[in-house]
Parts: structure tokens; C-alpha cells; sequence
């Protein structure tokens, strides 16, 4: 472990609890059994890549019932309304929160969400064991998120080979160039600058233009937390981003189609876009 895992008391109570809720539903659910649902249940991945390279910009409209910080975000939470509004409202994919103590999200969020619509569904979680990868699958997921600062190098390029196995390409977050550096060392295509520093939690939009130039073009470059008004959506494409994570804004919001359609408008003249306090985790 790296040292993001020691900068919070929250980010480690996270991680540790996790790992703990992984060994218990390993005995639950062998690695087997999961390989036979892919194998013969799960429905083929769709394109997570392709989706967050259209022309425009390329929101992943994320849903979250609740946060560590904040609690409960949204009471009335039906993963397939809420998935269903947001796509009809311009999301190029989705991603959902699947931990369960902390996020109360769940698996079955995911699949939920995912028959509803038909743009892909990243799988939100703390993904630090194989055995979560065949379970995002057969779940069917179509890709998931990997955080750079909670894998070691041969861990993190071990998941993303078992992805790419799979038929999903993952998003790797990073927070810094070291991070960056070892993500592309990993063979990363898609990476997720985190403008939060989960240290402090402060975010700094910042981030994502100190390292859009550090990114290479063949990959894939998101911009997670801060994103405030479409004018920020617009200058983090000309530095060179193709998709935009926007999450606990959306959640908060009593119709999340609006909130989003608002945040892919231009402002009219005279008016002002909503400002978009969101935040990752």
C-alpha cells in the first residue's frame, strides 16, 4: 500500500472494511461460481472507451445514494429512473456506487441501472482484489475504477490485464504526476484525474490542467470533481480532456436530467450555469 491509504482515517476505515467484506463473500462466492455466470449468464461489455470519445463533451453522470461525509444524499434513489433520466438527458455512460457500508450503494444498483439504459456503467467501488473484477462482470459491469494511490504496480497492472481479459477497460485515478507516471507504466488507455486530494479533500480544478499535458494522446483523459459550470467542461476539452465526471451534484438535485442537461448547455447570454459543487468520493 501506497501512501494515500495512511493520509485519512476515513480512506483507511474504507479500504480495511472492504477487504474485510471481500474475504467474507469470497468463502460466500467462489471465484468459480463467478466465472460461470460470465462465462454463461452475463451479457457481452459495451464500449466504455468508445463512449467517452464521441464528439462533445462526455459526461459519466454518476449515481450515489450517500457519502462519508455527507451521508444520505438522495432518499428517493431508484438506480433505473434515476439511470433512465440521465441518459435521456445527454450521459455518455454511467457509474455507480457499489459499496455498501459507507456509499450504501450496492451490486445490485449496478445491475439495476445497467437494464435500463443502454450506455455503458462503470462499477464505483474499492477495487483492490481480482476476485472484484469477475464479480464486476458478472454483475455486468463494463468497466470499473481502479485509484492508482491503493495498488501497487504489479497489482494495478494485473487488474487492468484481467479487465482487458474480460472485455473492460478500466479507469485509473490518479491525483499527481507520480501517480500518473505509474498508471501509464501499467499500460493505462483511460485515465481519471481526481481534482480531490483525498488528503485534505480540498479540490482544486487545477489538477487536471497541471497534468492534461502529461497525458498522451492515445489516451483517454477524464477530469473528476469540480467541474462547476459548462464553461469549465469547455476549457478542460481544449486542454485536452474527453470526459468529465459529475456526481453529487446530480444526486442532490430533485430531477438529476436537469441538473445535467443544464451543466451540458451553454448559458444563455445574460444567465449563469448552476454552479456544480461535486465531489468524487
Amino acid at each position: 500500500m501506497v501512501d494515500v491509504i495512511n493520509s485519512g482515517s476515513i480512506l483507511r476505515r474504507i479500504v480495511e472494511t472492504r477487504r474485510e467484506a471481500i474475504a467474507h463473500r469470497k468463502r460466500v462466492l467462489p471465484l468459480v461460481a463467478l466465472k460461470i455466470a460470465v462465462e454463461k449468464i452475463a451479457r457481452p461489455p459495451r464500449d466504455f472507451a468508445a463512449a467517452l470519445t464521441r464528439p462533445g463533451p462526455n459526461v459519466i453522470a454518476e449515481l450515489k445514494k450517500a457519502s462519508p461525509s455527507r451521508g444520505v444524499l438522495r432518499e428517493d434513489y431508484r438506480p433505473a429512473s434515476l439511470a433512465q433520466s440521465l441518459e435521456k438527458a445527454g450521459a455518455a455512460a454511467l457509474s455507480v456506487l457499489t459499496e455498501e457500508e459507507f456509499f450504501q450503494g450496492s451490486l445490485a444498483h449496478l445491475k439495476e441501472a445497467r437494464k435500463a439504459v443502454a450506455i455503458p456503467v462503470l462499477r464505483k467501488d474499492f477495487v483492490v482484489d481480482m476476485w472484484q473484477v469477475w464479480e464486476a462482470r458478472a454483475a455486468e459491469a463494463d468497466s470499473f475504477l481502479l485509484i492508482a494511490g491503493l495498488l501497487d504496480d504489479a497489482s494495478l497492472r494485473g487488474l487492468l490485464e484481467l479487465g482487458r481479459d474480460l472485455g473492460m477497460e478500466a479507469v485509473v485515478e490518479v491525483h499527481d504526476r507520480a501517480e500518473l507516471a505509474r498508471a501509464l507504466g501499467a499500460r493505462a488507455r483511460i485515465i481519471g484525474v481526481n481534482n480531490r486530494d483525498l488528503a485534505t479533500f480540498h479540490v482544486r480544478l487545477e489538477t487536471s490542467f497541471e497534468l492534461a499535458e502529461a497525458i498522451p494522446e492515445d489516451c483517454i483523459a477524464v477530469s473528476e470533481s469540480g467541474i462547476r459550470a459548462h464553461d469549465d467542461l469547455e476549457r478542460l476539452q481544449r486542454a485536452g480532456f474527453d470526459a468529465f465526471l459529475v456526481g453529487e451534484h446530480l444526486m442532490t438535485w430533485p430531477d438529476p436530467g436537469r441538473a445535467l442537461r443544464g451543466l451540458l448547455a451553454p448559458a444563455s447570454p445574460g444567465r449563469q450555469n448552476s454552479n456544480v459543487d461535486e465531489t468524487v468520493w
